[in-house]
């Protein structure tokens, strides 16, 4: 079966191609070592913006 991928131009299409990828998300998971990052860059965000 083939899976609905996202060119880099923002189309889409069924041919696996160079430049085509997956339009969803990672799986959510406990042991996501990036995690603390994805917190600090959120934090650090939000603050460039005056939201904290």
């Amino acid at each position: 079966m083939k899976h609905i991928l996202r060119r880099k131009d923002g189309t889409y299409t069924l041919r696996e191609e160079e430049g085509a990828a997956s339009p969803k998300p990672p799986k959510f998971s406990l042991d996501d070592r990036y995690a603390s990052y994805t917190r600090i860059a959120k934090e650090q965000e939000r603050r460039a913006k005056g939201l904290l």
